[in-house]
């Protein structure tokens, strides 16, 4: 289906944001009055733009408090009118959003109303307009789509039909099987956003908090078969009102928000992209480090040993039981200091899940590499993390570790015997857009987003896994632009006795995150501990939590650069540790400031 989006759902100028529509493919655009009004181009030059750019001009929006109003505010009314649709004729656009008036003097008289869109119909149709009606959620008298499309039944006009909104129809919660009681022909628009569910007015919570359609909590595909069901011919289009979007790049969200209704059009059945190829396990995670020395005494204590070097590169191999870090010290880890670069993803099939990736935008990245290293294809995540798709030791496919020599190295190990999880910071304004891009690229399932408590801040969590969590990846990020120097990527590695690996970490030099006595104190309250296992860990440092399915054991690492390491021992339990989550946050900030850095 052709794809559209509201200027109003990017930042930047007019200009800017056509472009960024542009290169992000979809096939038209809303034009937002106050967006053409704050621009220095004229209404030709608009529509001059978006033809060189590809794009139609599928809505003008929008008319306000138009209907049910006194007779000299109506005459008004037309006036205005009639000078907009002069400017749409200028623009090249055919259709125009009319909402469904707040006006404080408008009153209640459907008859009134539909009179009103009549006459305003007829002044549309001279020249050459559809008028497309809908009802805001906080409509002063007009709020639900059956009452807006009760009222266009009523006028019996060609040129007047109406619009669906899918915030406005599910922020009310009203049932979209209504809709089938539309003809397809009188749908003349329909705008998408979806929204986190949250208890609030619903015009701050429209204005605020819409985001792009599998980002949120609403149906909003449940919405969309309805429609599709009655005929409905016209574009999918997004009306995104978000405080987030409106200051982020315009290109990479005008990129989510296109990657969204690629996805909506999946699920709905009107699209089939290349199937999401689900990945098994994690093949390897890489660091990029200026200086090797510190992180190799950190994953030398933690039991890890170096067993192989890049034939061509300049990345070592570490590696304990399944747990496999590259540490990479090439020109661009100098650059941008120590932190975690790509996750290597073993996947039952590398070149499709390199295909879905692509379909679905997402940046695939260019590689340099010798004739004779594996033709491994990786795509961007949006915080920029490289996701490679991995064969390990599967010899009828490319595999990585064939480009690598094995080295001599001393035989370690502290019972760490895989990655558990990774966690990654996202960019405050890219957090709602990696959640979709995991889920939708990567195919994995997203758990419940949490809250969690910073010193300086709102962090908010949420994990993306596979089914049986051999793939757990941690996505953190800012609610709101903080520092995020201490809001690091950290690698969890799952050993069987969190005690031992922690006392054989600290015998062999490494150094462990202190954890206040006051979380301990706390601790006894809440649990009961056999003896002398609560002075263990307050010791060493180590967190605990339970759920529903058993317990979990964890502590950290200090930092290094931007990355830290937990070592994690789970009993059944699911979680990740949230409930320590604001403890380990505080103490890092201590340790940053007195290491001093």
């Amino acid at each position: 289906m052709r794809t559209s989006i509201a200027t109003v759902s990017l930042s930047g100028s007019l200009t800017e944001k056509l472009t960024a529509a542009s290169r992000a493919g979809f096939d038209g655009v809303e034009i937002f009055e106050n967006d053409l009004l704050a621009s220095p181009l004229s209404p030709e030059e608009v529509r001059a733009r978006c033809a060189d750019l590809g794009l139609s001009i599928d809505l003008y929006q929008p008319m306000r408090d138009i209907e049910a109003v006194p007779a000299e505010e109506f005459a008004r009314n037309l006036r205005r009118a009639r000078h907009k649709f002069e400017l749409m004729r200028r623009l090249g656009a055919d259709t125009v959003l009319v909402c469904s008036s707040v006006h404080p003097l408008a009153v209640d008289d459907d008859s009134l109303a539909a009179r009103h869109l009549s006459q305003l119909a007829d002044l549309a149709q001279e020249s050459g307009v559809r008028v497309a009606y809908e009802a805001l959620a906080w409509g002063r008298h007009v709020n639900t789509y059956t009452h807006a499309w009760s009222i266009v039944e009523a006028a019996d006009h060609p040129a007047l039909g109406t619009c669906l909104d899918s915030f406005h129809i599910l922020s009310r919660g009203s049932d979209p099987k209504g809709v089938a009681d539309i003809p397809g022909e009188k749908i003349f628009f329909l705008q998408l956003a979806d929204a986190p569910l949250l208890a609030m007015d619903v015009l701050q919570w429209s204005r605020h908090y819409r985001c792009f359609p599998g980002q949120g909590g609403f149906d909003v595909a449940g919405l969309v078969r309805q429609v599709l069901r009655t005929g409905y011919d016209g574009p999918l289009s997004l009306e995104v009102f978000n405080d987030v979007f409106r200051q982020a790049e315009a290109g990479p969200t005008a990129v989510d928000a296109h990657r969204s209704l690629l996805v909506l059009q999946e699920t709905v059945g009107v699209a089939a992209p290349p199937a999401p190829v689900v990945p098994t396990g994690v093949a390897f995670a890489e660091l990029v480090t200026p200086d090797a020395e510190p992180v190799a005494a950190v994953l030398g204590a933690l039991g890890f040993s170096r067993t192989a070097r890049h034939r061509s590169k300049p990345v070592d191999l570490w590696q304990q039981g399944e747990a496999r870090i590259l540490v990479n010290t090439s020109g661009a880890a100098r650059r941008t200091g120590t932190g975690l670069a790509a996750i290597g993803l073993e996947s039952p099939d590398p070149a499709g899940a390199a295909r879905r990736a692509e379909a679905l935008l997402a940046p695939v990245l260019p590689r340099r590499r010798a004739a004779e290293d594996a033709p491994l294809d990786a795509v961007a995540a949006p915080d920029g993390t490289a996701l490679f798709f991995c064969a390990t030791d599967r010899p009828e496919l490319p595999n990585w570790r064939a480009d690598f020599a094995d080295v001599a190295g001393e035989s370690g190990g502290a019972g760490v015997h895989r990655i558990d999880h990774l966690a990654l910071t996202q960019p405050w304004h890219h957090y709602d857009e990696a959640t979709l891009f995991h889920r939708s690229v990567l195919g994995l399932h997203a758990q419940e987003s949490v809250d969690v408590a910073d010193p300086y801040g709102l962090m908010r969590s949420r994990a993306v896994t596979n089914a049986d969590g051999s793939i757990r990846i941690a996505l953190g990020g800012g609610a709101a632009p903080t520092d995020d120097t201490v809001h690091a990527q950290h690698i969890a590695l799952a050993t069987d006795d969190v005690v031992a690996a922690a006392r054989r970490f600290r015998q062999a030099g490494g150094r462990l995150l202190p954890i206040p006595a006051n979380y301990y104190d706390d601790l006894a309250a809440r649990h009961e501990f056999a003896v002398g296992e609560l002075e263990t860990y307050r010791e060493l440092g180590i967190l605990y939590d339970r759920d529903a399915h058993g317990e979990f054991r964890h502590c950290y690492t200090l930092t290094v650069g931007r990355v830290f390491f937990e070592l994690v021992q789970r009993d059944g339990y699911r979680g990740y540790g949230a409930q320590n989550a604001p403890v380990r946050l505080a103490a890092q900030h201590t340790a940053r400031a007195v290491i001093g850095g």
